[in-house]
């Protein structure tokens, strides 16, 4: 149980350390991701940015995750999810357009400009507070993948086995401090896990 993002951070950092991680950047996952980050870049040495994706949900279920969109409009399917609740092409490719925009605006509200970070050549450590479904953090992964960074670390504080094993192939290592058995939410393993809102989150990439 961690007592909040901040202290969940704070100990990714010390596990990190650890693990002899070297970052050239942290780019978080906003808007949870960033005050778990914020440590984590500081722990480091590394500049603090974010790499934003947007959970493409399925009809008549907005939370339920077909897959996710990052800012570049490269997007991750769960095709078992799309197959299984028989969602047509047509259906995905509208949600991939809406969410790549609600992406890039995102993105934009952070950094000022609708450019991700330059990544390429770089050690990238990508941070957000927990992995669920791991989504939006498969579609971020695979941005800071094809934007040529040189190595990638995802670091969590807590995420579901299942979801922690397979995205082990997304990135070069996998750093988690808590894999649960019995995994429901993220927010189960905070004390305090109030929703960030967009002007604290920017408040830790101004620090």
């Amino acid at each position: 149980m961690f007592q909040n993002r901040t202290d969940a951070g704070r100990q990714l950092a010390d596990l990190l350390d650890d693990h002899d991680v070297a970052a050239d950047v942290v780019l978080a996952i906003p808007r949870g991701g960033l005050p778990v980050a914020r440590p984590v870049a500081d722990a480091l040495g590394a500049p603090l940015d974010v790499i934003v994706a947007s959970k493409m949900g399925a009809p008549d279920n907005p939370e339920l995750a077909l897959g996710a969109v990052a800012s570049d409009g490269s997007m991750w399917r769960n095709d078992d999810l799309i197959n299984r609740l028989g969602v047509d092409d047509e259906y995905v490719e509208r949600e991939r357009q809406s969410e790549a925009e609600s992406a890039r605006a995102k993105l934009e509200r952070y950094r000022g400009t609708d450019h991700p970070p330059d990544v390429d050549g770089k050690r990238v450590v990508v941070v957000d507070d927990g992995l669920a479904t791991g989504a939006t953090t498969t579609a971020a992964l695979r941005q800071v993948r094809a934007a040529g960074a040189s190595r990638v670390v995802l670091a969590v504080p807590v995420g579901s086995p299942d979801s922690v094993e397979r995205l082990q192939s997304e990135a070069d290592e996998v750093v988690v401090l808590e894999t649960p058995p019995h995994f429901s939410a993220v927010g189960q393993f905070y004390e305090s896990f109030e929703q960030v809102s967009d002007d604290e989150a920017v408040a830790y990439l101004d620090q």
